[in-house]
């Protein structure tokens, strides 16, 4: 049995709807908006009874997607926002933009932060990393081709 797709990236915040007017300035859709409850989810994901907000980002080509997570029950008990490129675990989502300037300058507007500096990668790549909102990690790239 062969691997599919990706579906999604799962993001957990606490501000979901600035959350999700940051990733639309960025370019994503919100295909919807739910919430998901119940015994049945806690199943899924062990933290038993729960109660969790979500919106689903798509990307312009229709390949990829963020699932953006508000839980209500139980509270989040961790917060790994602020951490260092180098942390273990899932850190950043990267995506490809037109034109990085104007991007960054758009994202500017909806709080986000140069982490470092933007750099090129040998003649090929414009590259980046964000603070987004709640000080989510975002790696934008425009292709130099």
């Amino acid at each position: 049995m062969a691997l599919k797709r990706m579906d999604n990236v799962g993001i957990v915040v606490e501000d979901l709807g600035g959350t999700i007017d940051f990733f639309r300035e960025l370019g994503l859709e919100l295909e919807g908006r739910a919430m998901i409850e119940g015994e049945w989810a806690g199943r899924v994901t062990g933290l038993g009874d729960q109660r969790v907000e979500i919106a689903m980002m798509r990307t312009p080509d229709g390949h990829s997607r963020l699932e953006l997570s508000r839980f209500l029950t139980p509270p989040v008990v961790a917060d790994h926002r602020n951490a260092p490129v180098n942390a273990l675990g899932y850190l950043r989502v990267m995506f490809a933009v037109d034109d990085l300037d104007e991007t960054l300058e758009r994202l500017h507007t909806r709080g986000a932060q140069l982490v470092g500096e933007v750099v090129e990668y040998k003649d090929a790549y414009r590259l980046c990393y964000i603070r987004g909102p709640e000080g989510l990690l975002i790696g934008l790239a425009q292709e130099l081709s």
